[in-house]
This record gives C-alpha cells, structure tokens and sequence, in this order.
C-alpha cells in the first residue's frame, strides 16, 4: 500500500475508509478488530485494545459498542466526571466512551461523541437507542474543525484517535478553544519515547494500526503547552512489545525478531490530562 504521509487529505481518507469498515465488520459478521481499524479481525486478543473495559461498564453498553471500541485506554474512567457537566469525544467511533460518559454525568449533563465515519456514526446512533440514553449526541465533523461554539465544553476525553491525524497541533487547539475556563483534557493516546525506527514510522499500516502516527512523549507535551494549556501530565498506562503485534508487524513486511530490541519499550499507551486556564 502507498500512501503519502505527508498529505493530510490522503490519511485522512484512508482513516476514514479502514474504520468504516471496522463499524461494517460489527454490523455483519458481530467481529472485533484490531486496534485503531486495522483490517485484520480480532480473532486473537490485541495488545493494544484488550482489557479496557471491565466488570459492570462492560454491562452498561450494548455488545456492539464494546466490539467496535478501537480505543489504546479508558478515558471515562480516568477523567473524573461530574453530574452535570459537558463532555466531547474525539474521535467517537461507536459510541462507547460516550455513552459511559453519559451515565457519570446523569440527565442534567450531556455527552457529545464527534466522527468524520458515516458507518460509525450510524453504529454509535444504532448503540445510543439500544443503551437508552438520552443525554447523548453524535457530531459528524473533523477533531481539526469541532463543530461546536467556543468555550461550551467542560471536558474533552478522546481514545487513541488524536494520533490518527496528520494535524495534532490544530486537533489541540480546537480542544482549547471549545473547553470552558477551567476545563479538562482527558485523553488515552499512543507515544513513544525516545527515537522510533523509520521502517514502523513510513509505515502507513502501522498509522492507521495507531503506532506510526503517535507522537514522541515530549513532543506531545509541548504541542499542548503550545495550545494554551496548563497542568499537563503524561501517566503512562500500557507498554508494548513487538512480539505482542507480531501479526500486525509481520503483515507490514517488517521483520518481528529484529525489531524487537530497538522498539520495546519505546511505545506506550499513555492517560494525557491538561486544563484551560481560568
């Protein structure tokens, strides 16, 4: 497969087209898939995606909503929600972390899930009657362009999508700018640390597998600080090993054994939190 890195219409096209056929394999065949809307089905247990959600949140949702879930973390968990509030999901997929946004924050709050994928959004809608809950509503845009005013959210969670886009910078600024003052980032996302081979970067399976499109941890850092936010932690969560994603390495053309010394350790699920200034 060839695709220009560098052009963020060409990523963006491709994204969209592997996670709409991530929502149509839930919707046919009821089959998971691997992390971030690789094409392979989820026949054995992702390194990235299994075990985020357990015991009664998993009870909360319907099956669907669990199967489509492409996520590296579970924001809803970690972000502290409170009655009342206002959150947005970037980059919502099916559906899940907004709906369990929804119970935390109770009738007087709301949660608003944003998706560029037809296919999601018509599963995550699907999820939503099923669940019956009705706090919740499902935007179709780009975390580039939120489609919401300035300054009416208090807090943005998102699940291992903001490393999906060829424009982290302008993806965080937006969420700067429709956060309330005072108000939360909580986001689960894929970095590395320290340098990242070429052959895993260049490869645009491992982009939309959510590896190559991830961020260095200070880099991420400073794109923040540079947003306009304070407060800025980085918590690790989950490290992977290479031989955790042999399948996923092994079909990019990239040799398991020999990789393994220069990359475990240097990539990581990570809970990122910031706010917005007062």
């Amino acid at each position: 497969m060839s695709t220009n890195l560098s052009d963020p219409t060409a990523v963006k096209e491709l994204v969209k087209k592997k996670y709409g056929e991530a929502a149509l394999r839930v919707v046919n065949d009821g089959a998971k898939t691997a992390c971030c809307g690789t094409a392979k089905p989820m026949h054995a247990v992702d390194p990235i995606t299994r075990d985020l959600y357990l015991g009664e949140e998993a009870t909360l949702v319907p099956s669907e909503a669990l199967l489509a879930s492409l996520g590296c973390g579970n924001p809803t968990a970690l972000a502290e929600l409170k009655p009342g509030e206002t959150v947005l999901d970037l980059g919502s997929g099916g559906g899940i972390d907004v709906l369990l946004s929804a119970r935390r924050v109770g009738p007087s709050g709301k949660a608003f899930g944003l998706d560029m994928t037809d296919e999601m959004l018509a599963l995550a809608n699907e999820n939503k009657a099923k669940a019956g809950v009705g706090n919740v509503e499902f935007l179709r845009g780009e975390i580039e362009n939120i489609p919401l005013p300035d300054s009416s959210v208090d807090v943005i969670i998102s699940n291992c999508v903001i490393n999906l886009s060829a424009d982290k910078g302008r993806v965080l600024r937006e969420a700067f700018r429709v956060l309330k003052p005072g108000g939360r980032f909580a986001v689960s996302d894929v970095v590395f640390r320290g340098g990242m081979p070429d052959q895993i970067r260049e490869s645009i399976a491992l982009w939309v597998g959510c590896v190559a499109g991830a961020l260095e941890e200070n880099e991420y850092l400073q794109k923040l600080e540079s947003a306009g936010f304070t407060g800025i932690s980085l918590e690790p969560t989950r490290e992977y090993k290479a031989a955790e994603a042999r399948d996923m390495l092994e079909s990019a053309g990239i040799d398991v054994d020999a990789l393994g010394q220069a990359a475990d350790g240097k990539v990581f699920s990570a809970f990122i939190r910031a706010r917005k200034p007062v």
